[in-house]
């Protein structure tokens, strides 16, 4: 096998690619990713509407940091301020102006079926997760049919120097712009709840 590094040199995410379909070693994305699946849990499963939301607000940082270790910078950028902080803080502000007997969750007992159902749709997700293309191959169809028609054409097309941005503000504008809707929604939503309870 041999040792590629996908990045600057100075990133610390070294990976092993191994021939023959061999499991690609992580030296940090396993803790990431462990720290994720417990923050998502734990928000999941707590009785209390303050510590749920900063269970999800962790859990939004270090899925910032795992996008940031795949290299997709400007993903991990908006996931920490969108996630971790502007959706941290509505939350919260809206809690503090509820009354602290609402802020307690009432839910009653998973049913057998969901035991069981959830677990086989987990395993059916990874089973099929291991037809995806590895990390970093440059012949997936990713790289292969979109990454060249982006990097080749975008600045004829957009005008635009940083494809990042012609990709974001052109190519997938609507999505964009359907995104910045839904945040100004929730920031609309969050602020009538607080004045209402004013």
């Amino acid at each position: 096998g041999h040792y590629t590094c996908y990045g600057s040199r100075s990133s610390p995410v070294w990976f092993e690619t191994l021939e023959k379909e061999n499991p690609v070693i992580f030296s940090y994305e396993i803790p990431l990713l462990l720290l994720v699946l417990v923050t998502a849990g734990g928000a999941i499963l707590v009785k209390d509407l303050m510590s749920s939301v900063l269970l999800l607000g962790s859990y939004s940082f270090f899925l910032s940091l795992v996008w940031a270790w795949l290299g997709a910078v400007d993903v991990a950028f908006v996931e920490a301020v969108v996630g971790a902080g502007l959706a941290t803080v509505l939350f919260l502000l809206t809690l503090f102006g509820t009354n602290p007997k609402d802020t307690r969750l009432r839910r009653p007992p998973p049913s057998l079926a969901t035991l069981i159902i959830f677990p086989l749709f987990g395993v059916l997700l990874l089973y099929a997760a291991s037809d995806l293309p590895q990390y970093g191959d440059p012949n997936s169809p990713a790289s292969v049919h979109i990454s060249p028609t982006y990097l080749e054409q975008s600045y004829q097309d957009s005008h635009t120097p940083n494809v990042v941005t012609s990709v974001l503000m052109d190519y997938r504008s609507l999505d964009t712009m359907v995104e910045t809707v839904v945040i100004f929604a929730a920031g609309i939503a969050c602020a009538l709840l607080l004045r209402r309870h004013a």
